[in-house]
């Protein structure tokens, strides 16, 4: 196993994620679900406070509307254009 961290860009989260839909038409933009809760933690009894829980439930793509900014969209017919026959 690697001994470095490794980070991608969320356009290359939507690239790869256009990819394995096979999707070669449209364009697409990241979307992520999180869940949200709350509850009481600390280190100790004596230190609990109220506390909020964040998880990431979903990443996946969404058709991006036509005012999205660019800088958050992909045309998968750039990124995975059909294969010509």
């Amino acid at each position: 196993m690697p001994e470095t961290t490794h980070y991608i860009e969320h356009k290359e989260v939507v690239e790869l994620l256009i990819k394995h839909a096979k999707f070669h038409e449209g364009k697409w933009m990241l979307s992520v679900a999180f869940n949200f809760g709350a509850g009481n933690a600390g280190p100790s009894v004596a230190e609990t406070n109220p506390t909020a829980f964040v998880t990431l439930a979903r990443i996946g793509i969404v058709p991006a509307p036509s005012d999205a900014p660019e800088s958050l969209v992909l045309d998968a017919a750039v990124v995975n254009p059909a294969k010509k026959r």
